[in-house]
């Protein structure tokens, strides 16, 4: 007997040179009962939104950007990527800006959410909300509502003092030049790319602020 075929008589099966495979290893079975347990993760939540405190039952893996947009009609919110890499989901949490694709409902019992419905109204608009007509800061419009509440929160963290990446003296006022405003708003991504537009209508709102 060659080498060769004893190793084939001892990794084969019936004297065959082939060896045998392992059959596949089936993953448990999740019981009917646990799985009516992870379906019923629900938990009663009050949202204050735009000023009105809702009452809601949600399942608890419920984003804020879905309560609105499902539960309460608020659609200016828009699910752009959905993985906090657009903006397009921008809002107001406590005043400062929120990806709420990112961000679970039940998370924000008591705290103060602003979404662009509630930022102003067709009849009496949010200074920004101009801005952004009158310098027509968007094209298609999707990103807009993000892009709006952005703004309107950056103005406020450079007011506080906040450096972003390209601030030079981080000890010293905040001046917005365009290279700050670009770096401040680089996480809303217009896909038009109506910047130039964008960045003056926030141009304009910071100058009748200062």
């Amino acid at each position: 007997m060659t080498g060769t075929l004893a190793l084939g008589l001892v990794a084969g099966s019936k004297g065959e040179g082939s060896a045998q495979t392992s059959p596949p290893v089936q993953a448990p079975a999740i019981p009917p009962t646990a799985r009516l347990e992870l379906a019923a993760q629900r938990a009663n939540v009050t949202l204050t939104v735009n000023g009105d405190r809702i009452p809601l039952t949600l399942d608890t893996r419920t984003t804020i950007l879905d309560t609105l947009r499902e539960q309460l009609g608020l659609t200016g919110a828009k699910k752009g990527c959905d993985h906090g890499q657009c903006g397009a989901c921008t809002v107001l949490i406590n005043g400062r800006r929120v990806n709420s694709c990112l961000t679970l409902a039940v998370m924000h019992e008591g705290d103060e959410i602003r979404t662009i419905e509630g930022l102003g109204t067709p009849e009496k608009l949010h200074p920004m909300q101009a801005a952004f007509v009158k310098h027509d800061g968007y094209q298609c419009g999707y990103c807009t509502p993000g892009q709006i509440c952005s703004s309107v929160a950056m103005l406020e963290e450079a007011k506080a003092g906040w450096p972003s990446h390209v601030t030079q003296n981080v000890a010293a006022k905040a001046e917005l030049s365009d290279a700050e405003i670009r770096e401040r708003m680089s996480g809303n991504i217009c896909r038009c790319a109506a910047y130039p537009n964008i960045l003056a209508a926030i141009r304009e709102v910071e100058g009748k602020r200062s």
